[in-house]
């Protein structure tokens, strides 16, 4: 039979021990979404329409860190919409797409994306009607295209104007430990085609791969409220 004495000194370590657990918990709970941030999924929101028709204004979506753990050295493939860091000054995130990698010449000619001296093929589609993706203040027709890169990778992309200013560049090559970024919206994107803002993006710059749209909504227009794109929620970024 336990006394009244046994039980007196068997309390204290009981509630020491309760003590401890309730302490880890807690730490635990509010650990888990700073571990997860840091190491497995962050969420962003697409500021700009220089990914439409991918990404929207109003998007917002996870970037898988993990994708390109540091660790393994991983460089992403042809395709990949991915998370960066700024190489001018390594705090504010772009998200572009991926399509040069170390070594790899990118030229665009006529508005054609070239790879290693080859036109990535790309075909017509009907025309993007939406928000307004090139800025010219009101809802629009764009000329939308199929591209589909050396790799199998396809997507839609954007064409506001004939002959835009980077539609013709001179032929980069790719340095070593470095990619090659453009936006989906051709004529309205900050890419790597703009050697002085951005131009090839350092490996160890990669924040990670877009995943999931997980809410979108739109800009209210005239001081309207803004709405919610539900066809868009659940939406894999590819």
């Amino acid at each position: 039979m336990t006394t009244a004495r046994q039980a007196q000194k068997e309390s204290p370590w009981k509630i020491g021990m309760f003590a401890v657990l309730a302490f880890a918990v807690m730490v635990g709970a509010l650990s888990l979404p700073l571990l997860i941030r840091a190491y497995l999924f962050q969420p962003f929101s697409m500021p700009s329409g220089s990914m439409v028709p991918t990404l929207r204004v109003g998007d917002y979506f996870f970037v898988s860190k993990y994708a390109y753990a540091r660790i393994w050295d991983t460089v992403p493939a042809r395709g990949d919409v991915v998370a960066f860091l700024l190489p001018k000054d390594n705090s504010t995130v772009y998200i572009k797409r991926v399509v040069g990698l170390p070594r790899d010449r990118i030229q665009m000619e006529q508005g054609v994306l070239h790879i290693n001296g080859v036109a990535v093929a790309r075909e017509r589609m009907p025309d993007f009607v939406g928000e307004d993706p090139c800025g010219s203040g009101g809802v629009t027709k764009t000329k939308r295209w199929r591209e589909t890169l050396p790799n199998g990778v396809s997507y839609e992309i954007l064409d506001c104007v004939d002959n835009g200013f980077y539609d013709n560049t001179n032929l980069y090559t790719v340095p070593e430990g470095r990619i090659f970024m453009l936006g989906d919206n051709r004529d309205n994107s900050t890419d790597s085609r703009v050697l002085s803002m951005i131009g090839y993006v350092p490996l160890e710059n990669l924040v990670g791969r877009a995943g999931m749209i997980f809410f979108s909504s739109t800009v209210g227009a005239r001081g309207a409220p803004p709405g919610i794109r539900w066809g868009r929620i659940g939406m894999l970024v590819r």
